[in-house]
């Protein structure tokens, strides 16, 4: 049911303060967060240090063609990075930063509802963990489903719901999300069991978190 990335096809990559890579048919790794689940300082100085990793490596960070360039480095160079910098950044998350609302079993039951609304229709969701300020989901978008749209809809969607049901105003998500193309199923089964093993990674007790395996996947 998942596929996977295909070296030999194109990829679309777009850049920000993180690169995108988009394989129609692939599946996806996603991560989106809190907008106060990293404070300031500390996502500044982690996109210094990454930025300067890139320029020592030949690639212009906000150059959207540097993308390619890092899929074209050496795999012992692609792993420091992503062991340095795709790590440190989850790790980051775990440290509880920000309100953590979506440690309220109510509130993240209004993320998990809405992505298991379309399901097999827009998209094949993997599995997922609602952790106390972010998300981490495995998913294939169907069709003409386009990834960032899938991405700006669930944010837009549960904002409203959650703002409403806090009474608040103002900005829920963190813009951008960080997106991984899985290379294989031995990645794609590493993903799920660091999705199962995030809440007890992160100290949670039972309650804190919601946790949802997909049968067979």
């Amino acid at each position: 049911m998942f596929e996977f990335f295909d070296p030999m096809a194109e990829v679309r990559i777009t850049a920000g303060n993180l690169p995108h890579w988009y394989q129609p048919g692939a599946t996806y790794f996603i991560t989106f967060r809190t907008a106060d689940s990293i404070p300031d300082s500390v996502a500044s100085s982690w996109r210094v240090r990454r930025n300067d990793w890139l320029r020592r490596h030949g690639i212009k960070p906000d150059d959207p063609v540097g993308g390619t360039s890092l899929l074209n480095l050496p795999e012992r160079q692609r792993r420091e990075y992503h062991e340095t910098f795709s790590r440190e950044y989850l790790d980051h998350l775990d440290r509880g930063h920000g309100a953590c609302v979506l440690k309220s079993p109510g509130i993240a039951g209004i993320v998990a509802e809405s992505l298991l609304h379309s399901d097999q229709v827009s998209y094949l969701l993997g599995d997922f963990v609602v952790m106390p300020n972010h998300v981490h989901l495995l998913v294939r978008p169907l069709g003409d489903a386009d990834l960032l749209a899938l991405c700006r809809s669930w944010k837009q969607f549960t904002a409203n719901r959650i703002n409403r049901s806090l009474g608040r105003r103002g900005r829920f998500w963190q813009a951008e999300s960080f997106d991984h193309l899985v290379r294989g199923p031995d990645e794609f089964d590493r993903f799920r069991r660091y999705i199962a093993d995030n809440p007890a990674k992160a100290n949670l007790r039972a309650g804190e978190f919601l946790y949802h395996r997909r049968p067979d996947s």
